[in-house]
C-alpha cells in the first residue's frame, strides 16, 4: 500500500475537537476546511481553519452536522482529500465512511467494515464473546411493541440499562429500575438516539451497580500492527457522560490491567481494526471485567493519554489514514515496548451547567473569561471569548483542561490550581464542582466508581462564585440607564468637589483610647475612671445620628471608611463613636443595600482604640415594633460579638419595664456598657409642669441605676432641654445617682451650645457632638466650635483642632454627594418648643408630606402634630412613638380633620394602623396611662393590654428556624443575617435579592452609586484589602426590541459589556407567558420545543409526558407534576423557548 497525499482536510465537526484536528493537520502542512451551521457562525473553529463553509439552512442549527451527503458533497466541491469526523456527530456513522470510500476521499478512522462490526453495540458484544472477553448480557429491541419490551426487560432483570445501539457520549442512555418507568425512558432514549445518530435502535442490558469505567486506548495501522496506549479511568460521570478522566488508573491491580490490555487487543485484532479507537470496560469491586463497547473514533479524553505517553493521537490518526505503518518514523511505534507511561494526567470538562440544579445546561453570553495556564497544564478550548453566545443546541462543554504530573496527588494539586485560575462570566459553569471532586480524598486515592457523584452529595456544597466585577458593572449600568430608585431629583449642573483625606500615620500604632481602657479596667473599673475623670468627653455622632438627622440616614459605609482609621488615630481622646443602630440598621438594607453588620465590623476594625456606640430601642431593638425577648437578647449578644461597646438603651415612652430586658442582656451576654436613657420632654423648670417633673426624671434614673445600668443618658431628641434646665437636671441627677451622665441633644432650636455650656458647669461627663460640617439644625451641636468654646476651661479636653477642621472639610465635600437627601430645614426654629417634633423626624417630615401631596400644608401638619400630642396625653415622643403622632398628624391633615374631630366624628374615621397598635399597647404603656376616652374611640372593639407587648410573643426557635433560613438564603446564612431577617423580613428579602443580583455594592464610590458615571470617567472599586478594580464607562447603545441596552465598560483595561433593561422603553417584541402557578408547566431550560404529547382537552396523569425539549444535543420529556385536564397548549412545535416559558396549562 502506498502513502496517500492529503492536501486538504475537511473536519466534519465543530468546537474544540475541530480546532484540535486543524492544529495537527497544520503541523503536517495540510490545508484545513471547517464546516458550520448558521447557528454556529460565530464559533471559533470557523476562523481557525484555512477555509470555512456554512452547511444547511439558516433555520437548521444542528441537523446539517449529521447530513452525510451534504458533508461529502462539500468536501468534493472544495477539493478536500480527506474527512476527519472528530467525536460525536458522524464519527461512528458507517454511511459516511462508505461514501468517502466511494468518492475516493480518505476517511480518517476505521474502515467501514470495522465500523459495521464494532460500531453497533450488539454486534460488538458478539465479537467480544468470540474473542473470549466477558460481556454483560443484553438484548436488542427491534420494534416498539410494549409487551415485547416488558418481556425482554423481565428476562434480563431490573435494574437494566437502555442504550443507543449506534453511538455513545451518554446519548440515548437511561437506567430503569422498575417496570413503571420502562416505556417512558425507552421512548426518550429512542428519540434522543434518532436525533444524535439517525438511528433509534435500542438494546437492553443488565445494569452493574457501582463499577469503575475503564477504557483502553488503542492505535492500529493498515498492516495489522496494533498497540495499546494504556488505560483511562472514566468513572466520574453524570448522566452517563464523563466529567473527569484520569490516566492511568491508580488502584486496579497490574494483573487486571494486563487483562484489560489483552482483551482490548484481542477484540480489535479479531476484526482487523485500523486507526485510533477505544475499548471500554466495566470493572466491579472484585475486579471482574465486563466488556461494554468499542468506540471507533477519537475520544474527548484522548488528551490525557497523549500527556502520559507523549504520543500525538490525532496526528497519528492522519498518518495512519495516509498509509504509514506504526513503525514508520512518522509515528515511531515499532512495538508495544515503545509506548511508555509517564506519571499521571487528569482531564476536566468545564461545562456551562449548573451542578446544583441537576446539571441543567445554562446559556447566555460570555461577558468575560480568564484562562488558566502554566507548567503541566494543557487547554483545549472551542469558542470561549467575550461576546460569544452559548447556544442551547450544542454540547455544554466549553473547555477541556488537562494537568500532568509525576504523582496523582501532585497532578490533582496542579489541576486545582488551574481551576481556581479560571474565570468565566455570563454563564454558570461546573468549575466549583470540579474543584470539589479533584479535592476529594477518594478521588485523589483513585477510589471512585461510576456512582461517585451520586454517593457524595458534599460535592455539591460550594459557595456560588461572587463575580463581583461583573455584578458591580451590572449595578452601575442599571444606575446609568434607569437611575438609582432612591434618588428622586438630579441636578445636571451639580459639580462634586474632591474629597480630600486628612493625613495620618498609616503604619503606626493606634494611640490609646477608651476601648483600650475598657479592656484593661473592665466595666466597673472603667466607669470609676469616667466618674473620676475631670475632663469633658465627647461622643461623635457624625457616623450615625448626624446624617440620620440631616441626610435621611443615607451616609454610606465607603465614605465613613475613608476617614475612620485616620480619625481614630488623630482623635483618640473621643469617648465614643456613634456608629450604629437606630434607623441606620433599617436604611442600610432598605435603601443603601448594605449589610449593617458588615458596617459595624468594618468600623470596629478601623477604629479599634475608641468605643463604638449604638442606639437600641429596648423591646423594639432596632425596629419599629416589639419582638420576642430572646430575639432582642440574641441581637444584643451578636452586636457585642461584632464590635459594639456602648449600648444606648431607651424606650420610646420612657417605660422602665421595657428597658430591663435589654439592660440585663448587655450585662450578661456582652462585655459592653449599658447606657440607659431618660428621654427628655416638657420643661423641668416650669412650675406648671405636672407630668414630666424633675422628680419624674430623678425617679426614673434611680430605677435604671438599680436595674444594672452603667451610665445614664439624657436623650433630648427634640432639642427641648434649655440651658438652665440642663444645669438643674444634671445637678440633681448627680446628687441622686452615682453613674456618669451622658447628654444627647439636637440643635433644632439653636440653643443647644448654651445648653452644653450649662451642662458643663453642672459636671456632665459626656456630651454628643457632630463634626462642624455635619452639625446644627436637627443634628447635634458643632464639635469643632464646642471644643473651641471650652478651650481654657479647667475641664477642657486637648484636641487636635487643625485635624478636626480638616475632617470638617472632608465631610463638607462629602455632603455634596448626598444633596438629594438634604433636610429642607434652612434655619433653627423656636417652634420646636411648641410641637416638640424630634430632630430626625422633623428633617424627614417635609419629604413625607410631599410624597402624600401635602407639602403646601406643612404648617398645618406641625400644628396637628402638637394637637395630636395633647390628644394622646402628652406622651414622650421618640421613634417609634413619635411616628405614631406623626402618622396621626398626617392623617388629620390629609382628610381635613382636626384633633377635636376625633372626639366628635370618630365613627367615619379609619385610623392609621400605627395609632391603633399604639393604643392597644404594642409600644408599651405611657407614663400616667392612655387617655381612656381617646383609647376607646381609637380601638373601638379591640381590647388593649397593659403588660409588656413582648410577653404576648412566642420566643424564636433558633434551633428549628435557623437551618430553614440557611436553606432559603444560602448567600446570607449566618446567625446575624437570620436576626436581620426576623427584625425586617421583607426588607431583608429585598436586600438579599439585590445582593444576589449585584453582590455587595457598599464598595462602589458614592457618586457612581447614586448617579452612575459619565463616558470616559474612571473609578476605583475596592472589594477588599489588595483587591481593587478599575472601571471606565465607554458608551451605551440604544434599546433593542426587548427594551435592553448594552453598556460597554473597561474593567481593568479590558472591554466588558452588560445588558440592562431600560424600564422607560415599552417592549414591542412578543413575549411568551411565564409559568407562575402549579398548573402552569413551563420549559425547564432554554431550547427548542420538538414534540407535543398532549392537546387541549386531554386528561393527563401525574408524571405523564407533556412535551419534549431539545437542548444541548439532548432530548428531554417534561412530565406533568399533577393530574388534570389540558386547558391550553400555549406554544407550537418548533418554537424556541426560554427557561420557564409556559408550554402547557392544566385545569
Amino acid at each position: 500500500m502506498g502513502i496517500k497525499k492529503i492536501n486538504k482536510l475537511l473536519v466534519a465537526n465543530r468546537g474544540e475537537i475541530a480546532i484540535r484536528i486543524f492544529r495537527a493537520a497544520t503541523e503536517l502542512q495540510i490545508r484545513t476546511v471547517a464546516i458550520f451551521t448558521y447557528e454556529d457562525r460565530y464559533s471559533l473553529h470557523r476562523y481557525k481553519a484555512d477555509e470555512s463553509y456554512q452547511i444547511g439552512k439558516n433555520d437548521e442549527p444542528l441537523k446539517p452536522y449529521l447530513n452525510v451527503e451534504e458533508v461529502v458533497l462539500l468536501a468534493k466541491r472544495v477539493g478536500a482529500d480527506a474527512i476527519h469526523p472528530g467525536y460525536g456527530f458522524l464519527s461512528e456513522n458507517v454511511k459516511l465512511a462508505e461514501l468517502c470510500r466511494k468518492e475516493n476521499i480518505i476517511f480518517i478512522g476505521p474502515k467501514p467494515e470495522v465500523m459495521v462490526k464494532l460500531g453497533d453495540k450488539i454486534e460488538a458484544k458478539k465479537i467480544a464473546e468470540n474473542a473470549n472477553v466477558p460481556i454483560i448480557r443484553g438484548e436488542e429491541i427491534h420494534n416498539d411493541d410494549e409487551t415485547t419490551i416488558f418481556k425482554k426487560a423481565k428476562k434480563i432483570g431490573y435494574p437494566i440499562m437502555l442504550k443507543a445501539a449506534s453511538g455513545g457520549g451518554g446519548r440515548g442512555m437511561r437506567i430503569v429500575r422498575g417496570k413503571n418507568d420502562l416505556i417512558r425512558n425507552y421512548q426518550d432514549a429512542k428519540g434522543e438516539a434518532e436525533k444524535a445518530f439517525n438511528d433509534g435502535t435500542i438494546f437492553i442490558e443488565k445494569y452493574i451497580d457501582s463499577p469503575k469505567h475503564i477504557e483502553v486506548q488503542i492505535l492500529a495501522d493498515e498492516y495489522g500492527n496494533i498497540v495499546h496506549l494504556y488505560e483511562r479511568d472514566c468513572s466520574v460521570q453524570r448522566r452517563f457522560q464523563k466529567v473527569i478522566e484520569v490516566a492511568p488508573c491508580q488502584n486496579i491491580s497490574k494483573e487486571t490491567k494486563e487483562k484489560l490490555y489483552k482483551y482490548a487487543l484481542d477484540i480489535t485484532r479479531s476484526v482487523g481494526y485500523n486507526n485510533a479507537g477505544t475499548v471500554e470496560f466495566l470493572v466491579d469491586s472484585d475486579e471482574n471485567i465486563f466488556f461494554i463497547e468499542v468506540n471507533p473514533r477519537i475520544q474527548v479524553e484522548h488528551t490525557i493519554t497523549e500527556e502520559i505517553t507523549g504520543i500525538d493521537i490525532v496526528r497519528s490518526q492522519i498518518q495512519i489514514a495516509r498509509g504509514f505503518a506504526l513503525s514508520d518514523p512518522q509515528i515511531h511505534l515499532v512495538s508495544q515496548e515503545d509506548v511508555k507511561c509517564s506519571g499521571f494526567a487528569i482531564q476536566c470538562r468545564i461545562t456551562t451547567e449548573d451542578p446544583k440544579n441537576n446539571f441543567t445546561p445554562d446559556y447566555g453570553t460570555i461577558i468575560a473569561r480568564r484562562m488558566a495556564n502554566g507548567y503541566g497544564i494543557r487547554i483545549d478550548a472551542g469558542s470561549i471569548y467575550t461576546g460569544y453566545k452559548i447556544s442551547p443546541f450544542f454540547d455544554s462543554m466549553l473547555i477541556k483542561v488537562s494537568s500532568h504530573g509525576r504523582t496523582l496527588k501532585g497532578t490533582c494539586r496542579r489541576m486545582i490550581r488551574a481551576l481556581k485560575e479560571f474565570r468565566v462570566r455570563g454563564v454558570k459553569t461546573n468549575i466549583k464542582f470540579l474543584e470539589n471532586v479533584i479535592s476529594h480524598q477518594q478521588f485523589q486515592e483513585g477510589n471512585v466508581s461510576v456512582n461517585f457523584i451520586d454517593q457524595n452529595p458534599s460535592l455539591f456544597e460550594f459557595k456560588k462564585g461572587r463575580d463581583r466585577g461583573t455584578k458591580s458593572l451590572r449595578f452601575i449600568g442599571d444606575v446609568i440607564v434607569n437611575g438609582n430608585p432612591d434618588v428622586k431629583r438630579i441636578d445636571p449642573t451639580k459639580v462634586f468637589p474632591e474629597q480630600i483625606l486628612p493625613d495620618y500615620d498609616r503604619y503606626g500604632d493606634y494611640p490609646k483610647g477608651t476601648k483600650d481602657r475598657l479592656n484593661e479596667l473592665g466595666r466597673d473599673g472603667f466607669i470609676d475612671w469616667v466618674k473620676s475623670n475631670k475632663k469633658i468627653m465627647y461622643t461623635d455622632t457624625t457616623f450615625r445620628d448626624a446624617h440620620q438627622s440631616l441626610l435621611a440616614t443615607r451616609l454610606r459605609t465607603v465614605d465613613m471608611m475613608k476617614v475612620a482609621e485616620g480619625y481614630a488615630k488623630n482623635c483618640p481622646q473621643l469617648f465614643s463613636m456613634a456608629t450604629w443602630g437606630g434607623a441606620t440598621f433599617d436604611v442600610c438594607m432598605r435603601f443603601l443595600k448594605e449589610d449593617p453588620w458588615l458596617r459595624l465590623e468594618m468600623l470596629r476594625a478601623a477604629m479599634p482604640n475608641v468605643l463604638t456606640q449604638m442606639l437600641i430601642r429596648s423591646s423594639n431593638a432596632v425596629g419599629y415594633t416589639s419582638y420576642p425577648d430572646n430575639l432582642v437578647e440574641e441581637f444584643i449578644e451578636e452586636s457585642g460579638k461584632r464590635g459594639m461597646d456602648v449600648f444606648r438603651i431607651f424606650d420610646s415612652l420612657n417605660w422602665f419595664e421595657s428597658m430591663k430586658t435589654s439592660i440585663k442582656a448587655v450585662n450578661e451576654r456582652t462585655e459592653g456598657l449599658a447606657e440607659a436613657c431618660i428621654c427628655y420632654t416638657g420643661e423641668v423648670l416650669n412650675k406648671n409642669e405636672k407630668k414630666y417633673t424633675l422628680n419624674y426624671y430623678l425617679d426614673l434614673a434611680k430605677r435604671l441605676e438599680d436595674s444594672g445600668a452603667h451610665m445614664i443618658a439624657i436623650k433630648d431628641m427634640a432639642g427641648l432641654l434649655k440651658p438652665y434646665s440642663a444645669n438643674k437636671l444634671i445637678t440633681e441627677l448627680k446628687k441622686s445617682i452615682d453613674l456618669p451622665i451622658h447628654l444627647h441633644t439636637h440643635d433644632t432650636s439653636g440653643l443647644q451650645v448654651a445648653t452644653y455650656l450649662q451642662a458643663m458647669e453642672a459636671n456632665v461627663d459626656i456630651i454628643d457632638v457632630a463634626i462642624s460640617s455635619m452639625s446644627g439644625l436637627t443634628s447635634q451641636p458643632n464639635f469643632n466650635s464646642v471644643a473651641t468654646m471650652f478651650d481654657g476651661h479647667p475641664r477642657s479636653e486637648r484636641l487636635n483642632m487643625d485635624k478636626l477642621n480638616e475632617y470638617a472639610n472632608y465631610w463638607e465635600a462629602t455632603r455634596e454627594y448626598y444633596y438629594p437627601f438634604e433636610s429642607e430645614l434652612k434655619a433653627s426654629t423656636s417652634e420646636v418648643f411648641d410641637h416638640e417634633i424630634p430632630g430626625g423626624q422633623y428633617s424627614n417630615l417635609k419629604p413625607q408630606a410631599r410624597a402624600l401631596g401635602l407639602e403646601d400644608k406643612f404648617s398645618t401638619i406641625k400644628k396637628n402634630y402638637q394637637e395630636v400630642n395633647e390628644l394622646f396625653g402628652n406622651i414622650v415622643k421618640v421613634t417609634p412613638s413619635s411616628k405614631v403622632v406623626g402618622d396621626m398628624a398626617m392623617y388629620l391633615t390629609a382628610n381635613d380633620y382636626t384633633a377635636a374631630d376625633v372626639l366628635e366624628k370618630s365613627e367615619s374615621m379609619a385610623f392609621p394602623e400605627s395609632v391603633i397598635n399604639f393604643f392597644k399597647g404594642d409600644l408599651g404603656q405611657p407614663y400616667q396611662g392612655f387617655p381612656k376616652d381617646v383609647q376607646k374611640i381609637i380601638l373601638k372593639n379591640i381590647k388593649p393590654y397593659t403588660n409588656r407587648p413582648n410577653a404576648h410573643l412566642s420566643p424564636i426557635d433558633f434551633d428549628t428556624e435557623l437551618p430553614k433560613f440557611r436553606r432559603k438564603f444560602p448567600l446570607k446564612s449566618e446567625k446575624k443575617d437570620f436576626i436581620s431577617y426576623k427584625l425586617y423580613p421583607k426588607v431583608f428579602k429585598d436586600y438579599y435579592d439585590h445582593f444576589d443580583l449585584f453582590d455587595d455594592v457598599s464598595n462602589i464610590p458614592t457618586k457612581a452609586f447614586f448617579y452612575g458615571i459619565e463616558s470616559g470617567e474612571e473609578i476605583l472599586i475596592e472589594f477588599e484589602s489588595g483587591k481593587v478594580i478599575i472601571v471606565e464607562l465607554i458608551y451605551l447603545t440604544k434599546a433593542n426590541d426587548e427594551g435592553k441596552r448594552t453598556v460597554f465598560f473597561k474593567l481593568n483595561g479590558q472591554t466588558r459589556a452588560v445588558e440592562i433593561k431600560d424600564k422607560t422603553v415599552k417592549v414591542t417584541k412578543k413575549q411568551h407567558v411565564k409559568a407562575s402557578e402549579t398548573n402552569h408547566i413551563g420549559a425547564p431550560l432554554q431550547g427548542k420545543l420538538v414534540g407535543l404529547k398532549v392537546k387541549k382537552g386531554d386528561l393527563v396523569t401525574a408524571d405523564q409526558p407533556l412535551f419534549v425539549l431539545e437542548a444541548m444535543k439532548m432530548e428531554s420529556s417534561v412530565l406533568s407534576p399533577i393530574a388534570g385536564r389540558v386547558k391550553r397548549v400555549h406554544l407550537a412545535e418548533g418554537t424556541m423557548v426560554d427557561q420557564n416559558d409556559m408550554v402547557v396549562e392544566l385545569e
